[in-house]
């Protein structure tokens, strides 16, 4: 059912406005979003119109973007993605692990997307896996699935990593499946310590590579001296790094990932109004607790169209990665011996059906099948329906 106010609804109506306003400010990824978004689900990418087998019942359905960022775009692609992870499950509890950015490093990284949200994901994945392989702490080979988010719940720009990692690996030795305590995986002091010298490190690497540009109040750290002065309280501060209570199981897992995995920066259910004021939305303040952590703000609608933009990722940038013995490279080998080492029998493997899941809504009066009767293409409109005929009447005279 559709959002009785949409993202794409804000755009249609201001997003000219803002375009001609910050005509030269926009990237080109930025732009592709905003018209994708906009014309989403409308006559200008074209649909079908589908008829119910059983009540004749008919709709007009136009096309998704199937743009990344579009908040109506992720269901299937969510689905199509879950049936696939489905398989890599272990029957061990899994943990939940955020690596966040200090606000300094954040900085950097809104003018260097590519370059740092990388290295985020590797440095993020190589504390986990040195950490684990530790014989004084786990001694073992583990399993990682990785999610980049760039916003916090207010749109503002915080980059962080959630992982899901199974609570337990693979003895470094291949010999026997090593579990983690209950309740504990790793020491989160420990990981933030590596995690903070592992990054700042490569960090460092990638400004002497000339991998780094610097922009308005930022220009100055282009010189290396300003550039390490800058860096030298962050290596003393605390790296935040987050592990939360292990999922009660399998299908919470899944539960999770079908969230977190797709999730644009805000979604349309969260928008309440959309008016001279600006753009109403719910958002949770973390620093709250109770009832109180739900809250509600209102931005002006080019503060909001601005906060949305900025988590637009760069070109081909992959936000879902594997580590660890979920690694593309040794995936299938690895999860083979992790349910030998286990005594978990090899998932059936079914065989795909000559047709693809149809995903389509049931027919909304009867519940009935809706089958495609008519296309139509991109800024088309659909023929009128047919008309019942009307009843022959008798001649009376």
């Amino acid at each position: 059912m559709r959002a009785s106010l949409e993202v794409a609804d804000i755009f249609r109506s201001a997003g000219p406005a803002y375009r001609a306003a910050h005509a030269g400010h926009l990237s080109l990824g930025q732009l592709k979003v905003m018209t994708a978004i906009e014309n989403c689900r409308t006559a200008a990418l074209g649909g079908h119109v589908e008829a119910c087998d059983d009540c004749g019942h008919w709709r007009i359905a136009y096309n998704s973007c199937r743009n990344r960022h579009c908040p109506k775009c992720q269901g299937a692609a969510a689905r199509t993605w879950l049936a696939a992870r489905e398989a890599d499950l272990l029957p061990v509890g899994y943990f939940h692990v955020v690596f966040t950015l200090p606000t300094e490093i954040a900085d950097i990284a809104w003018q260097n997307k590519a370059a740092v949200y990388d290295l985020l994901f590797r440095t993020a994945a190589d504390t986990m896996l040195t950490i684990a392989a530790d014989p004084k702490h786990l001694g073992a080979r583990v399993g990682i699935t990785a999610v980049l988010h760039t916003w916090g719940s207010a749109l503002t720009h915080h980059p962080h990593v959630h992982m899901i990692v199974p609570g337990g690996g693979i003895a470094l030795d291949g010999t026997r499946w090593v579990s983690s305590r209950p309740a504990f995986l790793l020491p989160v002091r420990i990981l933030g310590a590596l995690f903070r010298r592992l990054f700042l490190t490569r960090l460092l690497a990638l400004f002497d590579a000339g991998k780094l540009a610097f922009f308005g109040a930022l220009a100055g750290l282009a010189a290396r001296k300003i550039f390490l002065r800058y860096l030298s309280p962050i290596r003393k501060k605390r790296w935040v790094v987050y592990a939360k209570p292990p999922f009660a199981g399998p299908q919470a897992v899944l539960a999770y990932l079908s969230r977190y995995t797709h999730r644009v920066a805000i979604s349309n259910r969260r928008l309440i109004a959309f008016d001279e004021t600006g753009v109403t939305f719910r958002y949770k303040d973390y620093r709250r607790d109770g009832a109180e952590r739900q809250q509600v703000m209102t931005l002006a609608t080019d503060e909001f169209i601005r906060r949305f933009l900025i988590h637009v990722l760069p070109r081909g940038f992959h936000r879902i990665r594997h580590y660890g013995l979920l690694a593309s490279s040794t995936h299938k080998e690895a999860m083979a011996l992790a349910r030998k080492l286990l005594g978990v029998a090899a998932p059936i493997v079914e065989l795909e059906p000559e047709e693809p899941p149809d995903h389509r809504l049931p027919c909304p009066c009867c519940g009935g099948h809706m089958t495609i009767i008519e296309a139509f293409a991109r800024w088309c409109q659909p023929r009128a329906p047919p008309q019942p005929a009307s009843p022959i009447r008798e001649n009376t005279l």
